[in-house]
This record gives structure tokens, sequence and C-alpha cells, in this order.
């Protein structure tokens, strides 16, 4: 039976998983699993973190396939699930760390000014990404962090590549002004 499904495309597919077809859910996540994966890795940088993240997105979007309004852009609703949730955990990470870190020595290879000055940078980065309209930025994250080409990202977000590139010139000009400080 499954062998039959693999042939289906998205949309099919996610209708009969949205009815309960745990097959259908499952070539799904043989589909676009390791995308996600590849994705959460680069934006996380920790092969566990993630697992669990796309673990998490998984278990979500099996609760919430009927739910999509357009059963053909599944893909690119998983990979925004994935992208949210990795932004999250990184979002929770420097919560965390700001506290934590205070005492840990800082590697013998950097002195504390630039470890601060590294940090802060980064913070003002996530700023603005976070002031970035939602498709300038997943655009931004699938290009510069998760490394997809301008098709991966169009396939990805169910747009055309032309709208990617307009929204990834959009994004950078913004990044560069506002980081010009940083410069």
């Amino acid at each position: 039976m499954k062998r039959s499904l693999e042939v289906l495309p998205d949309g099919i597919l996610a209708e009969r998983a949205a009815d309960g077809d745990a097959t259908a859910f499952e070539v799904l996540v043989f589909r676009h699993g390791s995308l996600m994966r590849a994705y959460a890795v680069r934006v996380l940088g920790n092969q566990s973190e993630a697992e669990d993240v796309v673990q998490d997105v998984l278990i979500q979007a099996w609760g919430q396939l009927d739910r999509l309004n357009d059963p053909n852009a599944v893909k690119s609703w998983l990979m925004r699930m994935v992208s949210n949730r990795a932004i999250d955990r990184i979002r929770r990470r420097r919560e965390h760390s700001e506290i934590e870190d205070w005492n840990a020595p800082a590697p013998s290879h950097q002195s504390p000014e630039r470890v601060v000055e590294v940090r802060m940078q980064m913070s003002a980065l996530a700023s603005v990404l976070d002031r970035l309209p939602a498709m300038q930025r997943e655009c931004w994250m699938l290009k510069e962090t998760g490394g997809l080409s301008y098709v991966e990202i169009a396939e990805s977000l169910g747009v055309p590549a032309s709208t990617v590139r307009g929204q990834l010139a959009r994004a950078r000009q913004t990044v560069l002004r506002e980081m010009e400080v940083w410069r």
C-alpha cells in the first residue's frame, strides 16, 4: 500500500493524512523529513536539538493537518513550522544563556570584549530579523542559514522564484541598513 502512495502528489497525501491515513502521513514524512532535519540542523547547529524540533513539528502537524487551507502547500507549511520552532528554540537559548554564561570562561583565543561584541551583534541581527515581514524573514532564514537555493525556497514556501528573489533583496537591504553600525 505504501508503495502506491509514494507516487501521489503532496496535496492528495495531505488530504488523506488529514482524514487519518497514517500511511499517507508517513510518506509525507519520508518525502520531506530530510529537508526539515537539514534545515533545523543548519539553523540550530545541533543535531540533537534539530531532531527534537522536527519531531515536535511532525507531532503538531499530524494533529493540525485538517486545518491546512491548501493541502498542496504541505511542504512549505512544514518548513515554516520547522523554521518557527527552531527560531523559538534559539530565543529560549539566548534567554537562558545570558544568565548561565556569565561564569563560563571565554575561549582562550577570544577576549571577553570580543565575545560580548559578537553576542551584541547576534542580538542586533535577531532583532532586525524579528522586525522583517514574515515572508522576507522566512526567505532570508532559508537562504542564509538553511543554504537553500532560490528554487528550493520557492518550492518550500509555495511561491514563484521571482518572489523569493524580491523578498530576499528587500530583506538583505534592510539587514545591511540596520546592521551598518556593526560594520
